[in-house]
């Protein structure tokens, strides 16, 4: 009893912590392919087996529902510490080698998702690459704004080139 109460203690705790929440089935794989998909996602993420009873009590501890109707069957769970872009990229690849995972639901920014929803997160771009567009936009914004000032500035001082030129040629 003690065991359990350290180990609902231990999930409630991760689910608290965590950014993210995966939920994933891995009925039929082995342990050297669970192995592989722990180091594939290890540094966003820890990638534990779960009693479903004990994680079901531990996420209600948490104040997260979402995965009561969804703890049936082999369950494991990402817990998210790093992007869950990638996190979610790195599960969705996996399940495409191995089709024996299937991705079932997941918890982000304090709203449940659906498997589809946990999908549409992997084809989000990565935040790295998302900054760099910010970046550029930025930076494009920025010479938009420096040739907008300069404009008048130089067709000011082509006028008054062209109009010099007139009066020599006149002259």
């Amino acid at each position: 009893m003690a065991n359990k109460e350290a180990a609902v203690a231990e999930l409630t705790e991760l689910f608290q912590s965590s950014t993210a929440v995966l939920l994933t089935e891995y009925r039929g794989l082995s342990v050297a392919k669970l192995r592989e998909l722990r180091r594939s996602i290890s540094t966003d993420a820890s990638y534990a087996v779960v009693k479903n009873t004990l994680s079901k009590i531990a996420a209600n501890n948490a104040g997260i529902s979402a995965f009561d109707d969804e703890l049936a069957g082999p369950s494991a769970i990402a817990f998210v510490h790093g992007d869950p872009v990638a996190v979610a990229k790195g599960l969705r690849d996996f399940a495409k080698a191995n089709p024996l995972l299937v991705v079932k639901g997941g918890y982000f920014d304090g709203h449940p998702l659906s498997a589809e929803e946990v999908g549409k997160l992997a084809d989000l771009e990565s935040r790295e690459v998302l900054l760099a567009k910010l970046a550029g936009a930025f930076k494009a914004s920025l010479f938009g704004a420096a040739y907008l000032f300069n404009a008048p500035l130089s067709k000011a001082v082509r006028t008054v080139d062209a109009l010099r030129e007139k009066q020599e040629s006149a002259a």
